[in-house]
């Protein structure tokens, strides 16, 4: 594969890439995104570049921080609630080249679905809690009405007693 296949290639691949991809400068300045990055940011490409990186991700502390201690920041999540987009995203510096790259995978969905199985817990706990409360709602219904028979039943014995021993009956 020559060089011009090769770099070709990589183009490809950055534009095929389901991963959003930013690069800034050391000023924080947008200097290239791919397709996907435009696609979660709802963002064009040519309306971003050489712009503050801070217009679209609100807060570039951890970049500048990646460039600062010349250090990769591990993968980490990360919400733009703006965008309403949850990403895991690592940066690295490339110091040669003077940029901070940052790769971002899309989570939106997996957190969508952890928020509903939280929200069905949550739901379904409830709902236990008021069949639990119907039930011994009920149970102390049936005791009351027991114990009020059973009182009943101990008066009418209690009488009938009388009566057996004053020899009426």
């Amino acid at each position: 594969m020559s060089g011009t296949q090769r770099k070709s290639l990589w183009e490809l691949l950055w534009d095929y890439d389901p991963n959003g991809l930013i690069v800034l400068d050391k000023d924080m300045n947008v200097q290239i995104v791919n397709p996907a990055f435009c696609r979660m940011f709802g963002v064009e490409a040519d309306a971003i570049l050489d712009q503050p990186a801070k217009q679209i991700l609100d807060d570039v502390d951890e970049f500048r921080r990646a460039w600062q201690r010349n250090e990769v920041v591990p993968s980490r999540e990360h919400h733009y609630a703006q965008h309403g987009l949850y990403v895991r995203k690592v940066l690295f510096p490339i110091r040669d080249q003077q940029i901070i790259a940052c790769i971002m995978v899309d989570l939106t969905h997996e957190q969508q679905q952890r928020e509903e199985l939280q929200r069905l817990k949550r739901e379904t706990v409830k709902q236990i809690n008021e069949v639990v409360d119907n039930q011994m709602k009920v149970a102390q219904e049936i005791a009351g009405l027991l114990g009020e028979t059973t009182a009943e039943t101990k008066v009418s014995m209690l009488k009938l007693l009388q009566m057996i021993e004053q020899g009426t009956v």
